[in-house]
C-alpha cells in the first residue's frame, strides 16, 4: 500500500493543525501510526490505531494534545495536533502495517509501508 502524509506547516506555539495520511490502497487491514524526526534525532512513535479504529495509542508526550483517527471508507488517517509547542517540530511520517488481529504496534521497525513525510514546524 502507498501512503501520502499532507497537512504539515508553519505554526505558531498553541495552535493547532491536522495532518492526513491517504492510501493508494484498501487499509482496512491494516493498523495505521504517525512518527516523527526530529533535526539530529531518532524517529520516535507519535500515535498508532487499529484497523478498525477501536484500539489507539499515543506517545506520552503528546497524549491529551493528537488525536489520531481513520475513516476506512476513505482510506485515510489523520492526526489531529492541538496545543502545538516547539518541541512537536519535527518530519511527521505515516505507516501502515499488515494486522488483521485489531492491534497496532509502537515500533517503527515493524511496519512495512510509509509516506513520504510531512514538515511540522512549531515557532513563534
Amino acid at each position: 500500500v502507498q501512503l501520502q502524509a499532507s497537512g504539515g506547516g508553519l505554526v505558531q506555539p498553541g495552535d493547532s493543525l491536522t495532518l492526513s495520511c491517504a492510501s493508494f490502497g484498501h487499509t482496512g487491514n491494516y493498523a495505521m501510526a504517525w512518527f516523527r524526526q526530529a533535526p539530529g534525532k531518532d524517529r520516535e512513535f507519535v500515535a498508532a490505531i487499529s484497523r478498525g479504529g477501536t484500539n489507539t495509542a499515543a506517545a506520552a508526550s503528546v497524549k491529551g494534545r493528537f488525536t489520531i483517527s481513520r475513516d476506512n471508507a476513505k482510506n485515510t488517517v489523520s492526526l489531529q495536533m492541538n496545543s502545538l509547542r516547539p518541541e512537536d517540530t519535527a518530519v511527521y511520517y505515516c505507516a501502515a502495517r499488515w494486522d488483521v488481529t485489531g492491534a497496532y504496534s509502537t515500533r517503527d521497525h515493524d511496519y512495512e509501508n510509509w509516506g513520504q513525510g510531512t514538515v511540522v514546524t512549531v515557532s513563534s
